[in-house]
């Protein structure tokens, strides 16, 4: 008995860490057309409608001076921090750690860089790059922190940074009720326009539109990040020692310095994710309250298989689901939130990669198995 066509579509393990994120997103279209067609709703026009929303495709009209290009750099401006969360949350699965706080580091980077820069008369020549390097100090120290808790005294990541998320959470929130509360938004005082990394309401050839400065940003720190993989010494430590630390320091690889490395490179990359969202793409700070960004990331980056290429398109693909719903909404004539359901579905296919990839070596397998027992019986 051959292999079926899916079993040879899926291909080897190597293979299979493209096909198993494109069958998780397959898959999860597929639910979500379920539920259009459950509520009386054409699923192609669903779709097409996410796409119209994100500036993937034109609208079928738009208000003054906005086109498919500003509904496209509104997207490029969400897709900023999205893209950075979910580098971080890669960078430290690369040594086996689970930053579970990335929302937590983006908050007290975005606090602090507004305190320092946001609310000061510095030209945006100097502003600009401030916010950047400020909050990816204060990223890179919140997470070496739970690095060095981890080598110290072996405390699980998680647990201290579930904790120091909560610590973060509601002290950002004490400080912007208590010292910088707007009294209409409640929400923390709007930054100056010169500290902020987006071009709010910039008129360019008759239209208005946002240009997310912070893309430039993030996509260098894609090279660099699958440079530091694929090519630096300092990457294959830490893929050692996330495959397996007692070899990595019979091997004579520093564990205990490489573990506060890696987490304060990905807590890094988590500041500049909040930078560019509360100074970026947002322009304040929501008390009470850890974004999602930080833990859709997780999600986003095993959908792309930790992978910064992968990444780069998981994340994207995201991001166009959450932009396209509000246009979707009012198109095709339901809630919001079922633009959620589907983010939810395809993060909830991703999760359960490593499962699709048993199914498929099983039934590998019992092809291998019914191959070998037909040659017996013939022979």
């Amino acid at each position: 008995m051959k292999e079926n066509w899916f079993l040879k579509l899926m291909g080897d393990s190597k293979r299979q860490k493209i096909t198993i994120p494109i069958l998780a997103i397959l898959l999860s279209l597929l639910a979500g057309a379920v539920v259009y067609l459950v509520l009386g709703k054409n699923p192609i026009t669903a779709y097409l409608s996410y796409l119209q929303g994100s500036g993937l495709l034109p609208k079928l009209n738009y208000a003054a001076r906005k086109s498919m290009f500003t509904d496209l750099m509104s997207l490029l401006n969400a897709w900023t921090p999205m893209l950075f969360a979910s580098l971080s949350v890669a960078v430290a699965m690369r040594s086996g750690l689970f930053n579970i706080g990335v929302s937590g580091q983006m908050m007290l980077a975005g606090l602090i860089s507004t305190v320092t820069v946001g609310y000061s008369a510095l030209p945006a020549p100097i502003a600009k790059p401030l916010v950047v390097v400020i909050s990816m100090v204060v990223g890179a120290a919140v997470a070496a922190l739970i690095g060095f808790l981890k080598y110290k005294w072996n405390i699980n990541e998680v647990v201290s940074a579930i904790m120091l998320n909560y610590i973060v959470r509601y002290s950002v929130s004490f400080c912007i009720k208590r010292f910088m509360a707007d009294p209409v938004s409640r929400q923390s005082r709007a930054i100056t326009a010169a500290s902020r990394l987006s071009l709010m309401d910039t008129e360019v050839g008759g239209l208005k539109m946002d240009i997310p400065l912070g893309i430039i940003l993030a996509l260098i720190a894609v090279v660099l990040v699958k440079f530091l993989f694929d090519k630096m010494r300092l990457g294959f430590e830490f893929r050692t020692i996330g495959s397996n630390p007692r070899a990595a320091m019979y091997a004579g690889i520093n564990v205990g310095r490489n573990l506060v490395v890696t987490m304060a490179l990905s807590g890094a990359l988590a500041g500049l994710a909040g930078a560019t969202y509360f100074l970026g793409y947002y322009g304040s700070i929501q008390p009470d309250t850890l974004i999602s960004t930080g833990f859709d990331a997780i999600a986003v980056s095993i959908l792309g298989n930790s992978s910064p290429v992968g990444i780069l398109l998981s994340s994207f693909l995201i991001t166009v689901i959450d932009k396209g719903s509000t246009y979707m909404s009012s198109t095709v004539g339901v809630r919001q939130e079922i633009g959620s359901l589907i983010t939810g579905l395809i993060l909830l296919f991703a999760a359960c990669g490593a499962f699709f990839s048993y199914l498929i070596e099983r039934g590998r397998q019992k092809a291998a198995d019914a191959t070998s027992t037909g040659k017996e019986e013939r022979v």
